[in-house]
């Protein structure tokens, strides 16, 4: 390996590892919720969506909706790709995730559209079509 993949390997694997420890903490917040409103008689399958169950869940689901894909295009770019075009992608990736998750465990219901919420979405769909044509490009 050239310098250059080894940091944007090095990246790339801190990029799995960041979200892959999102996707675990989401699910544990989920549990603990669960306890929450299992002590108070709530409905362990809430449709209000202002409910913290229901925003507990829907922040994980939609991890675990995206996170194991990143991951793979993280690794691929990682090792196929210049470090100035792994770098940022990925960064840019992992930041939209957390960005994401934090706006939908910090919002009141998720019928409302938050600014962290949004452009956690906006920044997951750029920066995962940018991965995809990148990872593409690596047979090249």
């Amino acid at each position: 390996m050239t310098p250059t993949s080894t940091v944007a390997m090095a990246v790339a694997v801190a990029g799995v590892a960041v979200l892959g420890a999102l996707l675990f903490v989401l699910g544990f917040n989920v549990s603990r919720m669960r306890g929450v409103t299992a002590r108070v008689g709530g409905s362990q399958a809430p449709t209000d969506p202002a409910d913290p169950l229901l925003i507990a869940q829907r922040a994980h689901g939609n991890a675990a909706e995206y996170v194991p894909t990143l991951a793979v295009l993280f690794l691929v770019v990682g090792f196929g790709s210049p470090a100035g075009v792994a770098v940022p992608l990925i960064a840019g990736a992992t930041l939209a995730r957390l960005l994401h998750a934090q706006g939908m465990l910090t919002a009141g219901s998720l019928a409302e559209e938050g600014r962290l919420r949004m452009v956690g979405a906006v920044g997951t769909y750029l920066f995962g079509l940018a991965l995809a044509v990148a990872a593409g490009l690596t047979l090249l």
